[in-house]
């Protein structure tokens, strides 16, 4: 298959055995199909060329202070609270959720409502560089379609869950009966799939819990969730699922548990419940910011991944107030650090390693790493052009900052201005087209 772009500059990229890898002056070449077809070091061009048929004039280079990095993944957040995203944030989780959220997505049958904000989520999140979104909707099956149309117009990578609730005392409108429930979307788009997403036990009964994990076996879908992100929410659900040993136990029982499966926060999994998870292949989703904002927790990051446990990175908006997964890196790297100030044993987070999460943890996170998540020949090619020398940008770069030192910059100082152009499977989707 014939290259449509090819690129010439620095690449940084992630990989199993090193969180951070940095090819200087490195040529990469996209197919027809958006898949990556070659990266090799720019000494082989004149071969390059004449193997995969281009010319000098071809080539895309880079500037000096330009390298194209993988495109971010957010594994967790509800789409359908982006229009309070900043706010509402005085309210432990329980009581926020009675508060704010509920009567915010029983809106939603709304169709007008819904396209608005859906449609501006998406646009922020891609501005943001996240190619890849795990989305939480509502309760609403039409919206919940509406969100997978809007994303798949504009091109972003996405999962979406119609959120599945029987079980709500405090909102007594917004919940729905089992039946309804089942009524699961299975509608594809290019790059979107359904994700079946009880919100959380709480709001779930067992019921509904079994006829959900039976849908997720039978189509072979995702699942995502919520568990132990609070402590008062822990102790409910010990209350409401008595036979159950553990928060972990409970998505176990009604086979929820999968290598398909993300459950958000984690913030009290016991070692046991880890292990648990290491042997079922399912993951986390690490919210630092709502964890924070709502006063929920800390995850002990190093600690899932000492267990080896899949582990990406969730902006959760609103709960988490930035739409931006370089918040939640950075929200990452900060948590990392209060706990070493806790404990001098533990060890803190690098950069590289958050890097890593932010890209390839979070493909692994959602079982696309097959897929996306970092450059490799075969993959699809979702990726930033991130310039940081851009006029009227955020950072000011040195003379003799290597590349290395520039994506630390960007990591912590840089914004959605650097992020010149996003790319989805090969095509562009930032800028967006002006019809959009």
């Amino acid at each position: 298959m014939p290259v449509s772009t090819v690129y010439r500059g620095t690449l940084a990229h992630s990989t199993w055995d090193a969180p951070l890898q940095i090819l200087e002056d490195f040529v990469l070449g996209v197919d027809d199909a958006g898949k990556i077809a070659f990266i090799e070091a720019g000494q082989n061009v004149d071969t390059l060329s004449q193997t995969w048929g281009f010319h000098s004039s071809d080539i895309i280079q880079l500037e000096q202070h330009e390298f194209l990095m993988p495109g971010m993944v957010d594994t967790h957040i509800h789409a359908s609270q982006y229009s309070y995203s900043g706010t509402a944030l005085d309210r432990p989780l329980l009581d926020w959720l009675n508060e704010y959220t509920f009567p915010v997505e029983s809106r939603y049958k709304d169709l007008d409502f819904a396209k608005d904000v859906y449609t501006k989520v998406v646009k922020r999140t891609l501005r943001n560089g996240t190619t890849t979104a795990c989305y939480f909707a509502t309760i609403h099956t039409d919206a919940s379609l509406l969100l997978g149309q809007i994303a798949d117009n504009f091109g972003q990578r996405a999962l979406v869950g119609k959120v599945c609730m029987d079980c709500n005392s405090m909102v007594s409108h917004y919940k729905e009966l089992l039946n309804e429930c089942e009524d699961e979307t299975k509608r594809l788009y290019a790059h979107v799939k359904p994700v079946v997403t009880p919100r959380f036990a709480v709001s779930c009964s067992s019921s509904l819990l079994h006829t959900l994990g039976k849908i997720a076996k039978n189509n072979d879908l995702h699942i995502q969730s919520h568990i132990s992100e609070n402590k008062e929410e822990v102790k409910l659900v010990k209350e409401l699922f008595p036979d159950c040993q553990s928060y972990t136990d409970v998505y176990l029982k009604h086979n929820l548990l999968t290598d398909k499966t993300v459950m958000a926060h984690g913030c009290y999994l016991s070692d046991e419940e880890l292990k648990i998870f290491h042997e079922k292949g399912a993951a986390i989703s690490h919210c630092p910011n709502s964890n924070i904002s709502l006063s929920s927790g800390i995850l002990n990051v190093r600690n899932v991944l000492n267990h080896k446990v899949k582990l990406g990175l969730g902006t959760d908006v609103a709960g988490g107030y930035s739409p931006s997964i370089l918040d939640a890196l950075r929200r990452t790297m900060d948590t990392s650090k209060v706990l070493s100030i806790l404990d001098a044993q533990h060890k803190a987070l690098t950069f590289e390693e958050v890097f890593r999460l932010a890209t390839l943890g979070g493909s692994e996170a959602l079982a696309l790493s097959e897929q996306t998540g970092n450059f490799e020949v075969g993959k699809d090619f979702d990726a930033l052009r991130v310039n940081m020398c851009i006029p009227g940008g955020p950072v000011d770069v040195f003379p003799r900052q290597g590349p290395k030192v520039i994506l630390e910059k960007f990591l912590n100082l840089g914004d959605d201005r650097n992020i010149v152009e996003v790319f989805v499977a090969g095509r562009r989707v930032v800028p967006f087209p002006e019809l959009q």
